[in-house]
């Protein structure tokens, strides 16, 4: 018989995780939990693969806090079937650095097995992210001008 996670469990696992309780979170994850974060590593740190709950909460308590400090993380869609859950989220923070707000769409794949996460997959919009965390387009006017030159009559 096949494993289905219960809605309150996952919902319950999102209220903490946006509320950066860690204490909270640590009791959804599974102690071999594996736990992915697709991002531009040098910028953000804290994306790359964790394995084990005490490198995920070391993840969620002290690389995050680096780099900003997460004031918002809202689901806007999540579907559950079985075991496996797929969410489209936005996070908002602001840098440490120099206060600048970012907001960056990511999307959780989560499989949970007796009512912990045992596999997260995180994927982060890296190019919105990247941008916002550096303060400036990578698509620069330069690259635009370009093509208009190399198109003109």
């Amino acid at each position: 018989m096949s494993y289905s996670v219960p809605r309150e469990v996952v919902e319950g696992f999102y209220a903490a995780y946006a509320a950066r309780d860690i204490e909270r979170t640590a009791a959804f994850l599974d102690d071999d939990v594996h736990w992915t974060i697709s991002g531009p590593v040098d910028l953000l740190a804290f994306c790359g693969i964790r394995r084990g709950k005490a490198a995920v909460l070391d993840m969620m308590r002290r690389q995050v806090a680096e780099v900003f400090s997460i004031y918002s993380f809202v689901t806007d869609t999540m579907l559950i079937e079985g075991d496996q859950v797929a969410t489209f989220n936005r996070l908002s923070a602001r840098m440490d650095e120099d206060g600048r707000v970012i907001s960056y769409r990511l999307a959780h794949f989560m499989r949970f097995r007796d009512g912990k996460v045992v596999d997260n997959l995180s994927l982060i919009d890296s190019f919105d992210a990247a941008e916002q965390v550096l303060g400036y387009p990578l698509a620069g006017q330069s690259g635009e001008a370009e093509i208009e030159e190399a198109t003109a009559p």
